[in-house]
């Protein structure tokens, strides 16, 4: 009886801690329970909406529980051998209907709220543009000089300590914080999926099509995610990792990355030209 107390017990205590270290993640955890902590406006108001939601479902459960315990308790054929004749109850018919119709306004309010204001930016002071692959990342700059380059997964045997399995790559987005950035996605070959959950963004990159959100990060820090969409066999080695700096440290970044990234650009055009060229 006490080994198997001791398993529950230490089963529990990985739960609790999963969810404890999962309020200071900026990447997924072990053991994660609850979101990870937030670190744009967006997720702020998702992990509100999901607050609400869950104390709403939670008495909404608990109040049928209680009546499915009176039932058995109360209308079981021994302690009620009679049953009633009853058929209706106008009362009861209207709170039934009304009150769920409450509920669902209760919900939708926030809800179209929350979607409205992470849909787009109006105000933005700069824009990241996003290209799905199979399988890795474009980006470019169009606002700092229209630099491109890859972002690409680092293989097992390539990482350094310290660096996550599945969610390191070679390059990194650096975007500046306390800023309005629109995120405008499209994909090349198949869909894809931008997701970052401390942002609050999870959105597909469609061929031919150029999905906008938007991003205003309130805190440096490294920010992981991955390809949210299955897009094929390499589709779990696509991860998206955002370094947000000050703005003085993101224009010093940017300064070094027209220059680091000019020759990809220019070693990019020799190679379209010598294609065609060949063709």
């Amino acid at each position: 009886m006490n080994k198997r107390f001791n398993v529950f017990a230490s089963l529990g205590m990985l739960l609790l801690l999963g969810g404890m270290n999962s309020a200071f993640a900026q990447q997924a955890v072990p053991w994660q329970m609850g979101f990870q902590e937030a670190a744009t406006p967006v997720m702020e108001r998702i992990i509100d909406l999901h607050n609400l939601l869950l104390w709403i479902t939670s008495g909404i459960v608990l109040f049928v529980l209680l009546l499915l315990a009176i039932v058995v308790v109360r209308f079981n054929e021994k302690s009620n051998p009679v049953p009633s004749t009853v058929t209706h109850n106008t009362w009861l018919e209207v709170a039934w209907t009304v009150i769920p119709i409450i509920i669902l306004v209760v919900i939708a309010v926030p809800s179209l709220r929350l979607l409205y204001f992470m849909d787009k930016t109006y105000e933005s002071e700069m824009t990241l543009k996003v290209t799905g692959h199979q399988w890795y990342w474009s980006y470019e700059y169009p606002d700092d000089g229209n630099f491109t380059f890859d972002s690409v997964i680092v293989e097992d045997e390539d990482l350094e300590p310290g660096q996550p399995r599945l969610l390191t790559v070679d390059e990194e987005v650096v975007l500046p914080i306390n800023t309005n950035i629109r995120i405008l996605l499209a994909s090349e070959d198949v869909i894809h999926n931008w997701a970052i959950p401390s942002f609050g963004i999870k959105i597909d990159t469609v061929p031919g099509r150029i999905n906008e959100t938007w991003v205003r990060i309130t805190r440096e820090g490294v920010f992981k995610g991955q390809c949210s969409e299955l897009c094929g066999v390499n589709h779990g080695f696509m991860p998206v990792s955002v370094t947000a700096v000050s703005k003085a440290a993101y224009k010093e970044w940017v300064a070094q990355a027209q220059q680091k990234y000019a020759k990809v650009g220019e070693d990019h055009i020799r190679i379209a030209k010598a294609i065609n060229l060949a063709q």
